[in-house]
């Protein structure tokens, strides 16, 4: 009976159940959207952001004291000390290995460019000391498990633009004809790419060779002549630089197997004030909700845990650059969620007292049979709940199709339905309708059937 009396009212009073369900459809197609986006086109945000470059910096623990002014390092290239290229793999073992989108090791040490004499013997160009960067374009990293993660400087600084290509981090060979023998295929020497500033200075083009020497430790010369690939415009001082594969600046520095610092490009969530606590001050259960949160301190933290030795570094200017974002982005659309909310309830809110005057003869006489002021209630509570499933349901496909047209159109991809969204959507349709009805039910709820029925 009680299923029947729902259902009879549901079908009774078109007009006023139309009007309800478009409110709550129109709030719930709003708050979808700010679900899916949030949800979905929230994670390629953040990689969008991950633009603005490396957000950690690894070096020695045992470095020599830094000096750095204005982000610039200007201590000489060959101080400090050195870590081991062998345990970088480690650094996607952490526990929040899926957030390190990318790492580049670099080993720079300073190089002198030759004197160029040119054919006529009338000009020549005087030997320049440069930076020699060593570092991944884009390599294949064997990982503890098996698998393979590439990775290098062109992801950790995505900015960076090279007119050309990047160097090849892998050795290659060279066909070497040797009559009347045929031929024999010999190693080739490396690729490199030239900064822009360096190139105007040197007249180096892309195909061009170069020739770099590097004094080691122990005042011996090493010298190698590298294939440009291209040339890179950074806006940095690597456009002073010559950049060539790690282990080919390694074998000219005499340093194998080594680097001197390491540049980390990690998804991270804004910080908090709990996120700037020191962790050795935290109980146990704050340490472990701390570690368990994707902060770039507890990343941090992390990364040095799995590499020992190591030191660091948060780079501020990146790290708060994209909390900053992030967090106006997410309270964007939690204001524009609590609006759509709102307008929804003060919607239902109007619908239901309206409802609840029409019935008011209903009512009483219902209460004059001998039905409590609970089973009163809860009948009209269970009406609008069916009201706010229909009603959230149809907002739901609504905003999938809204949520679609602006991730196409900002982000350029459409987020997918989820069952998450769904289920929210229809728990808020009914908390709203709730909220919106209850002073109305509430005074349904009281109503005195003597009065009623004598009609005052």
């Amino acid at each position: 009976m009680f299923l029947r009396l729902v259902a009879d009212s549901f079908t009774r009073r078109p007009r006023r159940k139309v009007l309800t369900a478009a409110a709550l459809s129109l709030g719930m197609a709003v708050v979808t959207a700010a679900l899916s986006v949030s949800l979905d086109v929230g994670d390629r945000l953040a990689s969008e952001i991950r633009s603005l470059g490396a957000n950690l910096l690894v070096t020695p623990q045992d470095d020599s004291l830094p000096l750095e002014i204005g982000g610039v390092d200007y201590r000489p290239l060959n101080a400090g000390a050195y870590l081991p290229e062998a345990d970088l793999p480690k650094i996607k073992t952490v526990f929040w290995h899926n957030n390190i989108v990318a790492f580049a090791p670099v080993l720079e040490v300073s190089a002198t460019l030759p004197r160029v004499t040119y054919g006529d013997g009338q000009r020549s160009i005087p030997e320049l000391q440069i930076p020699l960067i060593g570092t991944w374009a884009s390599n294949r990293v064997q990982l503890p498990d098996g698998g393979v993660f590439v990775t290098g400087i062109a992801k950790t600084n995505p900015w960076f633009h090279v007119e050309g290509k990047w160097f090849s981090d892998e050795g290659r060979l060279e066909r070497i004809e040797m009559p009347p023998m045929g031929h024999s295929y010999l190693p080739a020497p490396p690729e490199c790419t030239v900064g822009e500033k360096l190139a105007a200075r040197r007249s180096i083009k892309t195909g061009d060779q170069v020739v770099v020497s590097v004094t080691t430790a122990g005042d011996s010369q090493n010298m190698e002549s590298c294939d440009v690939t291209g040339i890179l415009s950074s806006g940095g001082p690597e456009d002073e630089a010559l950049l060539m594969p790690l282990a080919s600046v390694q074998k000219l520095a005499d340093k194998p197997g080594q680097y001197r610092k390491l540049y980390v490009s990690a998804l991270t969530k804004p910080e908090d004030d709990f996120a700037r606590r020191d962790p050795k001050t935290m109980k146990a259960d704050e340490f472990e909700r701390w570690s368990c949160s994707p902060y770039v301190s507890s990343i941090a933290y992390s990364i040095k845990q799995a590499l020992p030795g190591t030191d660091v570094r948060v780079i501020r200017r990146v790290a708060e650059g994209e909390g900053a974002i992030l967090t106006r982005v997410r309270a964007l659309v939690w204001m524009v969620t609590l609006a759509a909310l709102l307008a929804a309830a003060l919607a239902v809110g109007a619908s239901s007292a309206a409802s609840v005057i029409e019935r008011r003869t209903e009512i009483g006489l219902m209460k004059a049979l001998g039905a409590g002021s609970g089973t009163v209630g809860f009948l009209l509570a269970a009406e609008q709940l069916l009201l706010a499933f229909v009603g959230g349901g149809i907002g739901y496909s609504l905003g999938i199709v809204l949520a679609r047209l602006v991730g196409q159109k900002i982000f350029g991809v459409a987020p997918a339905p989820s069952l998450l969204a769904l289920v929210a959507v229809l728990a808020l349709a009914a908390g709203v309708t709730l909220l919106g009805s209850a002073i109305p039910l509430r005074r349904a709820s009281r109503y005195e059937p003597a009065p009623i029925l004598r009609g005052e």
